[in-house]
């Protein structure tokens, strides 16, 4: 089963096993994961499920798309080339294990 960990500002660090299709934000608010707020229920409208990707998944990451895009451009948190919604990402045969950082804050 597919797995996300969830690195906090404060160095906790937290592993999730999830079901083929899930998203990181959807995993997150679940299971009650700090910083992940996740506010519009995954529609990638309101950038409350913004987190950075850690160095080696960019390659089985889905492109970001255009709502996305712009939707990070709004963020709490600085914007950097590791920035992806949670909501748009989700663990499957392409990604079965990802790993993120979650920002200080996202409101």
């Amino acid at each position: 089963m597919p797995t996300i960990t969830y690195h906090q500002s404060d160095g906790a660090v937290r592993t999730l096993t999830v079901e083929e299709g899930t998203s990181v934000m959807r995993a997150a608010v679940t299971a009650g994961v700090p910083g992940i707020v996740g506010e519009c229920g995954g529609q990638a409208m309101c950038a409350t499920c913004h987190v950075y990707v850690r160095p080696g998944h960019d390659a089985a990451l889905p492109p970001i798309g255009e709502d996305e895009d712009e939707m990070l451009d709004c963020t709490v948190a600085a914007r950097t080339d590791r920035s992806r919604l949670g909501c748009q990402v989700t663990l499957g045969a392409e990604l079965e294990n990802l790993e993120v950082d979650v920002p200080a804050e996202q409101v």
